[in-house]
């Protein structure tokens, strides 16, 4: 089986689960570190030909990762293509087994039972928090509705202010990101990379959480950690 890999978190879950399928994944898919593998460009605009010259027997994608227009290429080509959808936990430890299954792996990960194990015994969270949860800045783009970091922060006990947007990933004015007074603000490494000294001075008087967004938007082997990871960044929220 040669796969190639465009999401970075899917990466991680094929490399620990099926040892030397891999041979092709994005300049953007990190873990495991040191991946030895024919990197492709990025998820939004990877090198179609040279993912083709990797002959895979399968590429995964997935809907919100990748560009539809680069799909159909790979697809005309003839490339077997899988598309994965992930907006909750659940719908995440589906899909992974799914893709888990399409390259070839037959006994499911201990890894992918100890994270399933992990999220369905959470306590139900004692006390519940609002917040503003932004995932770039210039302009300023939060999560909106239905996102897998959204239900990740819920299943936390945090309830993010921009849920019910009618759009996924909203364009909302610094201003009335304030206005809002939520009771925390968590601000991702990534996709934008905020850090202590670009992020949290936006936001005076306002508890900051500063996360790892590998832990809070990744579904793969990352997810065993999540709660954990996740639970102390919220816990050491400061103005």
């Amino acid at each position: 089986m040669r796969v190639v890999s465009l999401v970075p978190s899917l990466t991680e879950a094929v490399a620990r689960s099926a040892p030397g399928a891999l041979v092709g994944a994005t300049d953007w898919c990190t873990h495991p570190p040191g991946l030895d593998v024919a990197r492709v460009g990025g998820t939004k605009n990877p090198a179609t030909d040279r993912i083709l010259s990797l002959a895979p027997d399968l590429v995964i994608a997935n809907e919100e990762e990748n560009r539809a227009p680069d799909l159909v290429a790979l697809r005309a080509a003839g490339a077997e293509v899988l598309v994965t959808e992930i907006r909750d936990v659940p719908q995440a430890f589906r899909e992974l087994a799914r893709v888990l299954d399409a390259c070839g792996v037959t006994a499911r990960p201990r890894w992918l039972d100890e994270a399933e194990r992990i999220w369905s015994s959470l306590p139900e969270p004692g006390t519940r928090r609002t917040a503003v949860v932004p995932i770039w800045r210039r302009p300023w783009m939060v999560l909106g509705r239905d996102t897998f970091a959204g239900d990740v922060l819920a299943r936390l006990g945090v309830d993010h202010v921009h849920a019910t947007h009618p759009d996924r990933y909203p364009r909302v004015p610094l201003a009335e990101l304030r206005a809002s007074a939520p009771d925390v603000v968590v601000l991702p490494d990534e996709p934008y990379r905020f850090t202590a000294d670009d992020g949290p001075e936006a936001f005076p008087g306002l508890p900051c959480a500063l996360v790892s967004g590998r832990h809070l938007t990744w579904y793969g082997p990352s997810l065993a950690e999540a709660p954990r990871v996740l639970g102390g960044a919220l816990r050491a929220a400061r103005p």
